[in-house]
């Protein structure tokens, strides 16, 4: 059990070469979809164990079934194994849906976020659209350039941190293709942005990456998509995890309001 209400399992996932591990928070009580979640940690760290009781809630909240992916870490493993790790959850999380969880989704906190909406990009440029992406405080440019990065020098995580980080993530490496195909380890490196499924996004309003994030949420909503933003007041980054966390329980309830209604009968 996973507490709360909410069953928990871990499996594994076969991708071939290595093995997947996974947690999956089932809510007794859910009536939502499937939501493949990555986890935060700045591409380096980050576990199942360390997100459990984050990723608990948010399943109680939402009443979908969250899918939580051990994926691989840098720097031992750079971009795109991490995206390709999310994919093959997604992929997992469809060819073994029961039929009872029609609508698929992904999300994220932190870098996690940042995967989960360049896996968002990779299923709309496969044909495959997604019913949600939700995105909490994702970093979006590997330069930080925006003005938030320098209003608090104090601040976590500092500009050099996270530059530091997305060296280790992806190194100085151009867009890469993989057989045709743009494999984004940010969405910055999107030529466009519509078709892309509604967005659900918080972020903190003293969270350093508060430009890349509401920056991103205005391009989307100008590529004609639709998007659910909420700024946090008075929050840092990380605040995914923190205990009583009343971004969690905003995050969980979007969702549960504003997506799930698409299964219902029309």
């Amino acid at each position: 059990m996973g507490g709360d209400g909410v069953r928990c399992a871990d499996l594994a996932i076969d991708a071939g070469t290595h093995f997947i591990p996974i947690r999956i928070f089932q809510p007794e009580a859910g009536s939502g979809g499937l939501l493949v979640w990555a986890h935060g940690g700045s591409w380096i760290t980050g576990s199942l164990d360390q997100w459990h009781g984050a990723t608990t809630e948010f399943a109680c909240v939402s009443g979908w079934t969250v899918i939580s992916v051990g994926y691989r870490l840098a720097p031992q493993h750079r971009h795109p194994a991490q995206l390709d790790d999310v994919l093959a959850a997604l992929a997992w999380a469809e060819a073994n849906d029961d039929g009872e969880s029609p609508l698929l989704a992904v999300g994220g906190d932190s870098a996690g976020g940042t995967i989960a909406a360049c896996a968002a990009l990779v299923r709309r440029d496969r044909g495959m659209p997604l019913a949600a992406q939700v995105l909490a405080y994702p970093p979006f440019d590997p330069q930080c350039r925006a003005p938030s990065y320098r209003r608090d020098p104090t601040a976590f995580p500092s500009a050099q941190l996270l530059r530091s980080a997305w060296q280790s993530y992806r190194g100085d490496s151009i867009p890469m293709e993989r057989s045709g195909e743009r494999l984004y380890a940010t969405p910055l490196e999107a030529e466009r942005l519509d078709d892309l499924p509604p967005a659900i996004i918080a972020v903190g309003e003293l969270d350093p990456v508060i430009d890349d994030v509401t920056a991103y949420a205005r391009a989307l909503h100008e590529a004609g998509n639709d998007v659910t933003l909420q700024v946090f007041p008075d929050t840092f980054h990380a605040a995914f995890l923190s205990p009583y966390s009343d971004m969690r329980r905003w995050l969980g309830n979007a969702l549960h309001d504003h997506i799930s209604h698409q299964s219902s009968p029309q």
